[in-house]
């Protein structure tokens, strides 16, 4: 929402600045997005008077000017432009100016062997225009010497705000100003316009079909108008707003909405029939529409149409046929209220965004339908002259009055804001509110404004915004035993965690779409119809994500087209195998592509870098799952990856019957489905199924046991089948003597000739640590052979001979 400081005075009157104006609207909810301050920008320029413009000595395109300031003595500019001359008048730079248009501060300069000291400006170099072919020639009986924009009126700051959804009424400059005067910045002074008497009774009339979504429908004819340009005033309100003027008629809409957000139409008169209907559309029918292009119609649509067919798209887009232009000299006028829900679907199905639908899909003031026809009407007739007919209305505006019962006391209970119940009422007053009643509970009408007023709560957080937030006061958290307890649940703090491990492992965060094309997630084990999407916002995002891998393997893929190869990037968030809410999980998933190591990516001249592989991935899941809190040292890893790894390089995470994640490298027909390029591994690890930490034991262990006894490192040799894998030898080895054994690693695997085919060779590495004395020789030959006993025991496996 834009609108100018001068604009916002004609609402708000008194002696305030641009600053306090910016604070308080920020202060009050209304975020300020921008300040456009031409004034502060082009403060240094001043109109000056060319004394004489001579032929440069050494330029054939240069003349030497002496301007005349306003300041005393002439100034010598050397000057490029082709209708710089005697007697003109234009704007001047000073030295030390800093020149918008140039990006930058002007200095005392020689050009050609001749000092200037200034310049006289263009357009473009004030970014006024794009117009750099010469000065800004000014007229005759500018004043030499006054500030250029205090002359030429562009001391006017334009302000841009967010509005929240919820806030229609400050889609208008009326609204803000409201709200600014319940803030204590000046007082509300939004002119008032008297109604216009009707001089002849409308002879086009209007009907609301059944099941129409319009309320009320209200129309005035306006004859013998003389339809043309604006006034430059109102062509300077539009264009500080960023709108083009078109002519007299449809600018006082345009002004209509940024003022009072308050829509409205015209039509040519005698371009429509003689009886207008609001009605749904018929299948099939069309509209070409002011913005030029031509929308094809449903049955859930709105329009007003004539005998000949459809006249407008209501409360979003007028159509060209009926559309005022010069030539016309009968106006109809036209006030409407219309469902929000039904403008939205509309514009939202044809891919229609106005200023009318802005305001009409969240709400405007119903009991301004009939002032904002008079305040329109009574304008139309000051610009383009012409006698107004009777008003007719069909339908009703609804009834928006509605009671709340509002205790002054919830606003300390709910914020801790201390307000006396006279300083609340008086807010609320001043919000347009009405209220009744004395004592601890008082009843509170909101204005028909306020739509989303709808409790106590509510009222609340009227009264904070506006008395303001600095006025509740710092409590800190009690710090003794009864302190807060943890408001994150443990999925949540999972989540987190999740982020800063794979973040620390120097993966980058990726965020996809929740949708995928059926294609994919029936080959990520998705596709079930109760996932398929009634209304896409794609017709290659129908279903709901089964995995998070397939928006990663295109985003990864995405930017492996455009040069970044070797990147590694990670998601959290729900993927979807039902319909039910225990069919949403939230997991962790991780992608690797080319040469993203965890080490390491890229090529480097100490040696070629190795491609990815599953054992990266396995080390990246291992890390977010140690993050997590999970049992990382029980963990079993088997090799019933699903179906979209490659068999023999993935394997799962499973607590016993539990499978908590997958990691391997991507099946290659999956790559060549996504028509995506490897090497490719990637995990996915369900942060749901991570067991519960159990509770802390009384008694703390140290986070760092140091011993003072040296460790004892001893190797084995194994020869085990080759179905067996070597993570159950390192779970048995361990599981001897979990006090004294704190490390085992394999470091060596073999296959090949002295081995039977079907078996291979694991040596293990296994670390001995006493903590209470130095192990003799036979106590650490009575571990090794409990190592090897237990190894053999479930694994089968022989000591290597």
């Amino acid at each position: 929402m834009k609108f100018t400081l001068s604009w916002l005075r004609e609402h708000l009157a008194g002696d305030y600045t641009l600053n306090d104006v910016t604070d308080a609207l920020n202060r009050i909810g209304l975020e300020v997005e921008g300040v456009e301050d031409k004034a502060a920008k082009l403060k240094g320029f001043s109109i000056a008077y060319v004394i004489s413009a001579e032929q440069h000595p050494n330029a054939d395109k240069l003349r030497v000017c002496m301007v005349d300031t306003g300041s005393g003595e002439p100034v010598q500019v050397v000057c490029g432009a082709p209708n710089a001359r005697t007697g003109m008048k234009s704007v001047f730079s000073p030295p030390g100016t800093y020149i918008p248009g140039k990006d930058m501060t002007l200095g005392i300069g020689t050009i050609r062997g001749v000092e200037s000291r200034g310049m006289l400006c263009s357009a473009a170099e004030l970014q006024l225009s794009e117009d750099h072919d010469g000065i800004i020639d000014l007229p005759e009986d500018a004043p030499v010497g006054v500030s250029y924009v205090d002359w030429a009126g562009l001391n006017d700051p334009v302000i841009e705000i967010a509005v929240t959804p919820n806030r229609a009424d400050c889609l208008g400059v009326a609204g803000i100003a409201r709200d600014l005067a319940a803030a204590g910045i000046g007082t509300l002074a939004s002119p008032r316009f008297l109604p216009v008497a009707g001089r002849f009774e409308c002879p086009v009339s209007i009907a609301i079909a059944e099941g129409a979504p319009c309320p009320a429908f209200a129309l005035r004819l306006i004859r013998d108008v003389r339809n043309g340009p604006s006034p430059d005033w109102l062509h300077a309100k539009l264009r500080a707003v960023g709108l083009r003027p078109i002519n007299a008629l449809v600018d006082v809409t345009n002004l209509m909405t940024i003022d009072r957000s308050r829509p409205l139409h015209v039509f040519d008169a005698a371009k429509v029939t003689s009886h207008l209907v609001v009605r749904r559309a018929h299948a099939g029918e069309s509209l070409l529409a002011l913005d030029g292009k031509t929308y094809t119609l449903d049955e859930t649509m709105c329009v007003i149409a004539d005998a000949r067919g459809v006249d407008s798209l209501a409360g979003i887009m007028g159509g060209e046929e009926t559309g005022c232009d010069e030539t016309t000299t009968d106006v109809l006028v036209e006030s409407a209220l219309w469902e929000p829900i039904n403008i939205a679907q509309t514009g939202r199905k044809l891919g229609i965004n106005s200023d009318a639908r802005f305001r009409f899909e969240r709400g405007v003031d119903p009991a301004m339908m009939l002032p904002g026809l008079e305040i329109a009407t009574r304008l139309i007739l000051e610009l383009c002259g012409g006698e107004a007919s009777e008003v007719v209305v069909a339908g009703t505006v609804p009834e928006t009055a509605r009671t709340i019962d509002f205790p002054l006391a919830l606003t300390a209970k709910l914020t801790g804001l201390e307000a006396s119940d006279a300083e609340q009422v008086e807010t609320l007053e001043k919000l347009g509110f009405g209220v009744a009643g004395i004592g601890g509970t008082i009843e509170v009408t909101p204005p028909s404004w306020r739509a989303d007023i709808e409790g106590k709560a509510d009222l609340v957080e009227e009264v904070v915004r506006i008395i303001g937030l600095d006025r509740v006061p710092s409590t800190p958290f009690p710090r003794d035993e009864t302190a807060r307890k943890p408001v994150l649940t443990t999925l949540q703090l999972r989540t987190r965690k999740a982020k800063r491990a794979l973040a620390a492992r120097g993966m980058v965060e990726a965020v996809t779409w929740s949708f995928v094309p059926k294609a994919e997630a029936e080959l990520f084990g998705g596709g079930a119809p109760e996932l398929a999407l009634a209304n896409p916002i794609a017709a290659d995002l129908s279903d709901m994500r089964p995995s998070l891998l397939p928006g990663l393997v295109r985003a990864a893929q995405a930017n492996a087209d455009r040069g970044y190869d070797d990147t590694a990037l990670f998601e959290v968030g729900q993927v979807f195998r039902g319909d039910r809410p225990q069919d949403q999980s939230m997991v962790a998933t991780g992608l690797r592509r080319a040469t993203a190591r965890p080490a390491g990516a890229g090529r480097h001249w100490s040696g070629k870098a190795g491609p990815v592989d599953a054992f990266d991935a396995k080390a990246d899941a291992t890390a977010l799952l140690a993050a997590c809190g999970a049992p990382v040292a029980n963990l079993q890893i088997s090799t019933d990856a699903p179906g979209w790894y490659h068999p023999g390089r993935s394997g799962s995470f499973r607590l016993g019957p539990n499978v908590i994640g997958h990691f391997g490298e991507l099946h290659p027909a999956v790559l060549e489905a996504l028509d995506a390029e490897g090497p490719l591994v990637g995990f996915e690890i369900v942060l749901d199924r991570i067991p519960e930490p159990k509770a802390r034991a009384t008694r703390v262990k140290p986070l760092l046991e140091l011993s003072a006894f040296q460790p004892v490192e001893r190797d084995f040799a194994f020869i085990v089948p080759r179905t067996v894998a070597a993570g159950d030898m390192v779970k048995a080895a361990a599981g001897v003597d979990r006090k004294l054994i704190t490390a085992v690693n394999v470091f060596d695997v073999y296959e090949g000739p002295g081995i039977d085919a079907d078996k291979k060779s694991v040596a293990l590495s296994v670390t001995l640590q006493p903590r209470e004395k130095t192990l003799t020789d036979a106590e650490i030959e009575a571990v090794a052979g409990k190592i090897v006993a237990e190894v053999a025991r479930k694994t089968g496996a022989t000591l290597r001979g």
